[in-house]
């Protein structure tokens, strides 16, 4: 359950980011991995400042998968 409760966290976490145009910080490759992410990140920058920043889920969770299994 503690799982869970780390991957929705973090989950999250990285919704906020996207919303808050932060995409580009080193520290998200790890928070990708993190969630399993296997989404599309889009960042539009124009004169060296993120304009717009977005993502298309193709998240899954383990519980997603095992489901898919059985």
């Amino acid at each position: 359950m503690k799982s869970e409760e780390q991957e929705d966290r973090a989950f999250q976490e990285l919704r906020r980011r996207v919303r808050e145009a932060r995409v580009l910080c080193p520290s998200l490759e790890s928070l990708l991995q993190g969630v399993r992410f296997t989404g599309r990140l889009s960042v539009v920058v124009q004169n060296g400042r993120i304009l717009k920043s977005g993502y298309e889920e193709g998240y899954f969770t383990r519980r997603q998968d095992e489901r898919m299994l059985n």
